[in-house]
This record gives C-alpha cells, structure tokens and sequence, in this order.
C-alpha cells in the first residue's frame, strides 16, 4: 500500500526531529556543564533515538505552521518535548511502573542499562528538555521561552503526566469510575499533546483565543489518542505493537473501552474526529493538514 502525503510529511517531520536531537544528545559538555558520562549518554539515546512516529513534536511543527511561526524554534520546542515524553516512557517500563521489557520491537532502557541507569537517563532526558527550550539556540523571546517552560512544566508534572501516571497505578487496586477515568487520560496522556498544540500558539506569537483554540484542539485529540491507545490494547498484536498487548484487562485496569465495549469507542472516536473539525471549520483548507493528523490519531494501527 503506497503511503498518503500526509503519512510521508509525518515520516519528513520525524527524520528532521531525529536529526535534531542526535545534535543536542551528544558527548561533548555545553557551557557550565562538567562532564557528560558515556554510559548516560547511551542510555539517554537508547531511551531516545528509537524510532517512533514522533507525533507530539509533529503537532508542534504543524500548530506553529498553521498559526504562521518561526519552524525552526518549532523544531527545537517538539525536540524538547520528545525528551519529556521519552523519559516518560523509559520510566514508565520500569519494574516498579509498568513493567516493560519491549518498547518500538527494542529491549527497554532497564532490560539494556540496568534499572538505575534507566532511571538517571529518564531524569536526565527531563531536564534536558527544559535546557533545550531555554538555551540561546532557541530564537525566542525571553518571555516566550518562560511561557514555554511554565506550561511545559505544568503539563508534565504533578497537576499533569506524573500525576496521571500515579492514578493510573492506583487504579490497578481500585475501580475509577468514568469520570476518574477521563481525569487520569486527560492528565497521563491528554496533557503533552494539549501542550504540542498550545505551543505551537504561544511561538507564533498568538493571541489569547488563538492558545484557547489550540489547547481545546488539543485536549480534543488527546482524548481521541488516549481512546484509540486503549482499543489497540484490546485488539492489535505485540508484533504491531512493539510493546504487549492486553495488559490492561490482564490488569483489570478501568478504561472506557472496558466500560463501553469496542463499539462505543469506535463511534466516540468518530465524534471526538468531528469535534476536532468543527474546532477548525472557519479556517477552511489551512486546517487540513491538523485536520488529517486528527483523524491519522483515531485510525492509526499502532
């Protein structure tokens, strides 16, 4: 089957987000740092430079597009929001988290590294996310940069990821109801794609309503992706996966799908494409491209 644009921009835009981060994930110490260790390093790009759709650091680029910013501060911010959701990962595989032993087809940073040094890469790679955003390679205005960092921070945090990770364990012991589980979602999953969009606002300079339309487009898919992630879970296998499948009825882990069942989602993911549309209806063609990547969320198969 031949490859749709869209799916060969999203490959384009993956190649140079790549490229990207093997120039910052290097050996060599920047200003005010010591040393960098070898074997960080490593575990760091094991952690990092497998594969993936990129697909956050892509909403960036294209939120930037679509509001007329800057690409190349574009291309930095989506690099460093990658390191955040890429130590996410390598955390999240942990014995003590998930439990992963595979991550895209690859052993998983503690199965290759060891467990501590898994866990120093999943620090280090955080960290350097908000280095990436601050330091003078990134042509933004200092203001810009603080906006970045704020909501950056907030969307991983506490009130964000970390926080929906931890009810997310807590929900292997107990039985949230929808609501819970919508805020567990919006939280673990839902908060660095909102961030992808809004920051695309915030590096073209938009206005108030122009950070409330991509943040509202970005809950919007983020709960199209969180809701597809669970029906993969239910229907695809490990080999397309990269990762096992299953785990999460193996957990008896509270998702809408086990709520629902695989028809409602099907439908609910068809609406929340719509919502996303209806959202970016007065922008006509300039929106197609968000508007594919919306519905590339809700069909893809792994």
């Amino acid at each position: 089957m031949s490859e749709t644009s869209f799916e060969i921009r999203l490959k384009s835009s993956a190649t140079e987000i790549e490229a990207c981060l093997i120039g910052i994930l290097h050996e060599q110490p920047q200003a005010d740092e010591i040393a960098r260790p070898a074997s960080l390093i490593a575990a760091m790009r094991h952690g990092l430079l497998n594969g993936g759709k990129r697909l956050r650091p892509f909403l960036v680029m294209e939120s930037t597009a679509f509001l007329g910013g800057d690409r190349q501060a574009a291309l930095r911010v989506g690099a460093a929001l990658e390191c955040v959701h890429s130590y996410s990962l390598v955390h999240d595989d942990l014995p003590a988290m998930d439990d992963d032993d595979l991550r895209r087809g690859q052993p998983t940073v503690h199965i290759a590294y060891g467990e501590a040094n898994a866990i120093l890469a999943g620090d280090s790679l955080l960290t350097l996310a908000f280095d990436i955003i601050a330091a003078p390679e990134t042509n933004l205005s200092d203001r810009q940069k603080t906006e970045l960092v704020l909501a950056l921070a907030r969307a991983s945090g506490i009130g964000g990821m970390a926080g929906g990770q931890a009810l997310d364990l807590a929900a292997e012991t107990s039985a949230p109801d929808e609501a819970a589980i919508v805020t567990l979602q919006a939280m673990k999953t839902g908060a660095l794609i909102r961030f992808a969009c809004e920051a695309g606002a915030i590096i073209a300079g938009g206005s108030t309503s122009d950070r409330q339309l991509m943040r509202q487009y970005g809950e919007t898919i983020g709960l199209a992706f969180q809701l597809a992630d669970d029906l993969l879970d239910l229907t695809a296998d490990a080999e397309t996966m990269g990762k096992a499948t299953g785990k999460d009825a193996a957990r008896g882990k509270g998702t809408l799908v086990s709520l629902h069942g695989q028809a409602w989602a099907e439908t609910r993911l068809a609406a929340l494409v719509a919502d996303a549309a209806a959202l970016l209806e007065p922008f006509g063609s300039r929106a197609d491209i968000l508007n594919q990547t919306a519905r590339f969320i809700a069909n893809r198969s792994h």
